[in-house]
């Protein structure tokens, strides 16, 4: 059986290599936004011949394809996501690099006001909230 990004891919009439289809597989079943050394690493352990150098043209490839996105949270890594099917924010934890994704109707109508009372229609947008536990001690 396929994963979603092989069949995008297929859908885009990209050559499927072997080695594609790992990373494309590794990369379908991540449920965090890994980088590019983490999906090498997932991959590498389904087919140890899959290099690090492969994996980053891949994932270039994929990204320049509209096939996954690509994030900077702020931690000086390049992480990625498959394309999502439906708008998402994300909300970073700074002191574990974890990413909750999250979708809040009224945010959206804020932004499209905002957008609207600066005389915009909106088009998209990217919102990225960092912040701590409110439980963890406040190292500022």
């Amino acid at each position: 059986m396929r994963s979603r990004i092989e069949e995008r891919c297929v859908e885009r009439g990209m050559k499927m290599t072997g080695q594609r289809r790992v990373i494309a597989q590794v990369l379908s079943e991540a449920r965090d936004h890994p980088d590019v050394e983490e999906v090498y690493r997932r991959a590498s352990a389904i087919d140890p011949k899959i290099s690090i150098a492969t994996v980053y043209r891949t994932v270039r490839l994929f990204e320049e394809s509209n096939i996954l996105e690509r994030h900077d949270f702020g931690d000086g890594r390049a992480r990625y996501e498959k394309q999502p099917n439906q708008h998402h924010d994300h909300l970073i934890d700074t002191s574990t690099g974890k990413v909750i994704e999250f979708r809040s109707e009224e945010i959206e109508a804020l932004q499209r006001a905002i957008a609207k009372r600066h005389g915009f229609r909106l088009t998209g947008h990217r919102l990225e909230l960092y912040g701590v536990p409110l439980d963890e001690p406040d190292k500022g």
